[in-house]
């Protein structure tokens, strides 16, 4: 099952044939039902987590209870609450699943092999840790510098996958606003 992680792999770090059997040697499998929860805040995660099928969402409670989505994390996507499981700290997000969902997990234990064992696998989450700060930045210039509709129109054009697999509401608490305005944006375009 984890033939998309292998091929995400490859597309930023080649892999020899004995590198791939390492490092598939290191990988376990987990799959969950739609609605069911992957990472409660609060817990403690203990794996690196790939999106071999299906999507994920992550999202912190309000002081009144409400979801604040943060992120969305599609097939071919690595997802997780990297504090969490860098510095063992309780996790901030809660990461369910909005439709039946395969991922591939690596484990703290066999994160901290690979990185001794497999120089590969440490240029692999340096560049992936390298993209992920990038996206942050590039969303956060964005919210702070451009109109609403232009925001909706780079998210649109940027994960055209997620509109169609995502609840409107729950895109709208990505972008930070309430589902009556993400209607009033997408019936002007």
């Amino acid at each position: 099952m984890s033939q998309l992680f292998i091929k995400k792999f490859r597309e930023k770090v080649t892999l020899d044939l004995e590198e791939e059997k390492i490092l598939l040697n290191h990988l376990s499998l987990k799959k969950l039902k739609k609605g069911e929860h992957f990472l409660y805040a609060g817990e403690i995660t203990e794996h690196i987590t790939f999106i071999e099928k299906g999507v994920l969402r992550a999202y912190v409670l309000n002081s009144k209870g409400d979801e604040n989505v943060v992120l969305f994390g599609l097939e071919g996507w690595t997802m997780g609450d990297l504090n969490s499981f860098i510095k063992k700290k309780p996790a901030t997000y809660n990461i369910d699943a909005l439709e039946d969902t395969e991922l591939v997990l690596i484990s703290k234990e066999s994160h901290v092999r690979l990185l001794d064992i497999l120089p590969k696998y440490e240029s692999y989450i340096r560049i992936l840790m390298t993209d992920a700060y990038m996206a942050i930045q590039k969303r956060t210039a964005n919210i702070i510098s451009l109109p609403l509709d232009k925001r909706y129109e780079i998210f649109v054009e940027t994960y055209p996958d997620i509109i169609q697999r995502v609840p409107q509401y729950m895109i709208a608490s990505y972008m930070g606003i309430t589902p009556e305005t993400l209607s009033r944006i997408r019936a002007k375009k």
